[in-house]
């Protein structure tokens, strides 16, 4: 079975104070989850229509655990502390 992955592409940026509160409790239901971050940060490179905000990605064993990882209420609760910063969040599926 493949590996799933979930892709966060910040569309505008949380202040200091949103992302302190959010990214401990995130980070701690995410690796509770099995999740396992590959990458997280601001871009070193940008091209196309690419845009210079944060981006995150976390890779799971599949795609079903990627999604219960998002969608559960230990995250969702984590998540809340953004206090609405706008992002595309995608859950894809890797290569076997």
């Amino acid at each position: 079975m493949p590996k799933g992955y979930i892709m966060v592409s910040y569309l505008e940026l949380p202040t200091d104070e949103n992302l302190s509160n959010y990214a401990p409790k995130a980070m701690e239901a995410i690796k509770n989850a099995g999740g396992k971050f590959i990458a997280r940060g601001m871009p070193v490179a940008t091209y196309e229509n690419g845009m210079n905000q944060r981006a995150v990605i976390v890779e799971f064993g599949s795609t079903d655990e990627a999604q219960a990882a998002f969608t559960s209420d230990v995250y969702q609760a984590a998540f809340a502390l953004l206090d609405g910063v706008k992002r595309d969040v995608r859950v894809i599926e890797g290569f076997e």
